[in-house]
């Protein structure tokens, strides 16, 4: 899971990127509303946590930026304790919940996953494909049962082809999924063959069979219903 966090607390913004990355999620941080805007232009992300008090405007005029242009991210809106009117305005622009601060990180984690089981997964905790299946909420994988050990990008990149079922995602969507905030993923088709090799060899060692395809020149498959 790649996460946007928008937040201009520095230790509040640490802390949440700090615990989403021992979940083997991707964080991207971004401290004022430019940056915001710079980050969501040149990337793409499942979940984008919006603080609505920002340096430079109010993250509820992004909100609305994001909804217009149709992006499919889940949003979670940060509020104020007393401030009912920005909650009400943020659902109404088009946010998936809102939080009011101060909140405790496992209840953020767990509006998230909410949030991603509605918009990739319709609903459910656990996704059953054949023998594979996957816990969305504590991002672990089985094979037959057996839980397997996967790295952190390894993990998102299954959850980001699963979560595009039979469809076709370009090596490029990959690398920026897998970017986080490290710019050494532009564009770098050998990091994202490393880790689709070492992916699919521990999914093979488990026993699995080998949904991931790749289309030649254009990216990568997943599909349970054309495996031999």
């Amino acid at each position: 899971m790649k996460l946007l966090i928008i937040e201009d607390e520095p230790a509040l913004q640490q802390n949440i990127a700090e615990y989403f990355h021992r979940r083997n999620s991707q964080c991207v941080v971004a401290a004022h509303l430019d940056d915001a805007r710079e980050k969501l232009l040149f990337g793409t992300f499942d979940c984008i946590i919006l603080d609505i008090s920002l340096p430079g405007g109010n993250g509820l005029d992004l909100l609305r930026e994001i909804r217009e242009q149709d992006r499919k991210e889940g949003v979670i809106v940060l509020t104020a304790r007393d401030s009912m009117e920005d909650k009400i305005r943020g659902l109404d622009l088009g946010a998936d919940d809102y939080l009011t601060k101060p909140f405790h990180l496992p209840e953020l984690n767990a509006r998230i996953n909410s949030v991603m089981r509605r918009r990739h997964f319709d609903g459910s905790k656990h996704l059953i494909l054949n023998e594979l299946k996957l816990d969305i909420d504590d991002r672990q994988v089985y094979v037959h049962h057996r839980p397997i050990l996967l790295s952190r990008k390894e993990t998102a990149l299954l959850l980001l082809l699963v979560s595009n079922q039979r469809r076709i995602v370009s090596k490029a969507a990959i690398a920026d999924h897998l970017s986080g905030d490290d710019s050494g993923y532009a564009g770098n088709n050998d990091l994202v063959y490393s880790h689709m090799k070492n992916l699919k060899k521990k999914l093979a060692e488990a026993g699995c069979r080998d949904y991931i395809k790749n289309i030649h020149g254009l990216g990568y498959k997943f599909d349970c219903h054309e495996a031999p």
